[in-house]
């Protein structure tokens, strides 16, 4: 029997203007912006207006990143679809963890703010960079990664795109490395070496504040970056985890397929999540949901 995956997209993916057409036309994902405005004054603002350089600091980033995403899902669900599986990609996983319900929305998003600080001040604390690499296998970018002191393979997003976290210093040498080897590499825009042992603080920082909050038993499974696998076992450990673990996002999609997932709708902004399940599998359908037109298409 078909089943339905939903992708929560992560950071990176931000945009000005981003959920604003949402906002207007689904009364779902207009309480799910409300909610967010009432617990930190100025979101809105942010999502809908604020302009590129305000949205990529990390503080403001995962806050608005994290609203669009789980107002997209609200939206969906609204238009009556419900799916079989749910997954985010890094920032996305938290909004995951709302939707499926184990974290109430509030709760998610205070989380999220959180989130955003400690890995703020992490980064701040650890300067590093990161960069894609394409073109060659995972194997072969984690050799290269092997040959440097301070760098680690941190999303697995296919076959031949692997991200890499590095120190500063490292960062021009690994790249110039991954040329070498017939690969292709290009610095990302952000202001941290995230999912890597720089992020070691933060991960840390959430551990210390999910000690009060409460987590409830998913009402659909949620894959975590951290396993591929669904949440079982220890859910705070995972959710403080994934801040300095890599991502396995490859391993999730295939392993969501083998469990008969064919059918991905990727809530949030942008369409990177299915640009990349795409290139893992092609034979499985793709979708991204952004804005009142991918809403209709949808339904």
């Amino acid at each position: 029997m078909a089943k339905t995956a939903l992708v929560f997209s992560g950071q990176g993916a931000q945009v000005p203007g981003m959920g604003k057409e949402l906002y207007e036309c689904s009364a779902a994902a207009k309480a799910v912006f409300d909610m967010a405005e009432a617990i930190r004054p100025g979101t809105l603002q942010q999502c809908f207006e604020g302009t590129k350089e305000e949205l990529s600091q990390t503080i403001n980033t995962q806050p608005c990143v994290f609203i669009v995403d789980l107002a997209a899902a609200a939206a969906v669900a609204e238009k009556g679809i419900q799916p079989d599986f749910v997954a985010g990609f890094s920032l996305g996983e938290i909004a995951a963890l709302a939707f499926a319900g184990m974290l109430s929305y509030e709760d998610a998003f205070r989380l999220v703010c959180q989130r955003a600080e400690l890995m703020d001040k992490a980064a701040q604390d650890n300067p590093g960079a990161m960069a894609a690499v394409m073109k060659i296998t995972p194997a072969q970018t984690e050799e290269i990664c092997s040959g440097f002191a301070k760098a680690y393979p941190v999303n697995y997003n296919s076959p031949a795109q692997t991200v890499v976290a590095a120190s500063r210093e490292e960062i021009d040498a690994l790249c110039q490395k991954v040329k070498e080897c017939g690969g292709k590499a290009k610095q990302l825009a952000v202001s941290g070496a995230f999912h890597s042992p720089f992020m070691d603080s933060a991960a840390e920082g959430m551990r210390a504040y999910l000690t009060s909050i409460t987590v409830q038993e998913p009402v659909i499974p949620v894959y975590a970056n951290v396993t591929a696998q669904p949440y079982a076992g220890d859910y705070k450990e995972l959710i403080a985890n994934q801040i300095n673990h890599p991502v396995r996002w490859q391993a999730t999609v295939e392993n969501m397929i083998r469990e008969g997932a064919d059918r991905f709708i990727e809530v949030g902004v942008g369409k990177t999540l299915t640009g990349l399940i795409r290139k893992i599998n092609a034979e499985v359908g793709a979708v991204n949901i952004e804005n009142k037109e991918g809403l209709d298409a949808l339904v």
